[in-house]
């Protein structure tokens, strides 16, 4: 592939700015910048657009790379194609770009690796807002789903409640045995097999809006519960208060939290995400809390990210970076505050898959091994390719079946090389493609959050 046409200048990488011979260069010539105008640098920036040099150390983190080897299919060849986009030398509808953008996970570690620090989750999200749905059914569906679903909280309660009555009520067990999944379109027989068990019961165990801290109160704590997290995994949330508490902070639940906007963000639906972005940043700083916790991996980042999305809001822009400066990923801090280690002691042979927005999107990496090292009676077992993408990356399992498989089954088979009972995956998109994955591989394990083994550890006292 070609990569570099006469315009495409290599930044200074000290600056990011193009050297002042090149400046006079394009002056002499009439010539502007090949990326004026486009709608692309309303989001991020021709520094950022220009800072890859296509050096290539980025290959061998890429999980698509590795399994088409096509260089369209990698980091840097993705940015080339995103430089074409914001040029106008590749138009919106062209099919390959839409394939080649659409099959990438926007897993980051290409920018763990990166040693020019390239922001590919920001061109990458960038590029995807010009992307519009080309069909009526995927008009419709974005629509239905992030338009409205994620937008309020009373529908995602509703179709919480309607999944977990399915599951309850032996409805699901009924479909199964009757076969007709397997006759209907779609693969729905693959897809309704991922879902995971709701935790609890046909109603959620409801969590007080205030929870004391169990010892002298040290922070006053506000925690994002989250939407698909609160809906099917309550049981998480509810460990991940009960652990801040132990640790001397008092927890309160913003009483207007919305989704974090991660899902709209990620396909370029950035007014909607910007939307939600206003309204946590109202319901947080209204709890006059010390610090702001997530424990969804996902919604971490984008959370970490607010600042960037309303950076051009004369009314949000510094709200939004004091907001950030609070967030915390749950295990980050509860390294930070100082971690008090249960007193009894609780066996077991665990393993730690690093969520993708996790490791890279957020940086945290050693806290989470950190606290699971400090329980008495746990075993540690690093995993090979702990930080690779297990091919959840949101919906993309459900978009991409045949790449997210082929992904998953290298996680899997990491995993299965652990014998590790318990596998510690601190997003929910994780932990239900990788007990998915192991229950496909008839290899079944368990698998927790942090929060549900550090709550664990603490019962066993």
């Amino acid at each position: 592939m070609e990569i570099n046409r006469g315009h495409a200048v290599v930044p200074d990488l000290a600056t990011g700015q193009e050297p002042e011979v090149v400046k006079a260069v394009y002056a002499q010539k009439g010539q502007g910048s090949p990326y004026a105008g486009s709608p692309i640098l309303d989001i991020i920036t021709e520094k950022q657009l220009k800072t890859c040099v296509h050096c290539g150390l980025c290959l061998s983190y890429c999980p698509t790379y590795k399994a088409t080897g096509l260089e369209a299919d990698s980091p840097r060849g993705r940015v080339y194609q995103i430089r074409g986009l914001a040029s106008g030398e590749i138009p919106q509808d062209d099919p390959d770009l839409r394939l080649h953008l659409g099959l990438c996970l926007g897993c980051r570690a290409c920018e763990t690796a990166c040693p020019s620090a390239v922001p590919y989750g920001a061109l990458l999200e960038a590029a995807r807002a010009q992307l519009k749905p080309t069909s009526e059914t995927e008009r419709a569906l974005r629509k239905a789903t992030l338009g409205f679903l994620f937008m309020q909280p009373w529908a995602m309660q509703t179709a919480g409640f309607g999944l977990r009555l399915y599951q309850k009520s032996g409805l699901r067990k009924l479909v199964q045995r009757s076969g007709l999944l397997k006759i209907l379109p779609g693969k729905l027989n693959e897809k309704e097999q991922m879902l995971p068990d709701a935790q609890g019961g046909l109603l959620k165990a409801k969590l007080p809006h205030v929870t004391p801290a169990h010892s002298p109160t040290r922070y006053r704590v506000a925690f994002l519960t989250g939407c698909i997290q609160d809906e099917l995994f309550r049981g998480t949330n509810a460990a991940t208060v009960s652990v801040l508490a132990r640790n001397g902070c008092e927890v309160v639940l913003p009483t207007q939290q919305h989704c974090c906007g991660a899902l709209h963000a990620h396909v370029g639906e950035r007014d909607n995400a910007r939307v939600l972005a206003r309204q946590n940043i109202e319901a947080f700083e209204a709890t006059g809390a010390d610090y702001y916790v997530v424990n969804a991996s996902g919604c971490g980042a984008t959370l970490k990210e607010y600042h960037h999305l309303l950076h051009d809001d004369p009314a949000y822009a510094e709200r939004a970076a004091r907001f950030v400066d609070k967030m915390r990923d749950f295990g980050e801090l509860l390294v930070e505050i100082g971690f008090t280690p249960p007193l009894g002691t609780y066996h077991a042979r665990v393993t730690y898959q690093d969520a993708c927005h996790m490791k890279h999107g957020q940086k945290v990496f050693n806290q989470p091994r950190q606290l699971i090292k400090a329980l008495p009676g746990v075993e540690l077992v690093e995993m090979k390719d702990s930080d690779w993408c297990c091919g959840s990356a949101g919906i993309y399992n459900v978009l991409q079946p045949v790449m997210a498989n082929e992904v998953l089954s290298w996680k899997t088979e990491n995993i299965k090389n652990t014998y590790a009972e318990i596998v510690v995956a601190s997003n929910p998109g994780c932990a239900i493609q990788i007990a998915y994955g192991m229950n496909k591989a008839g290899r079944p394990v368990e698998v927790l959050h942090l929060a549900e083994l550090l709550e664990r550890a603490y019962q066993a006292q």
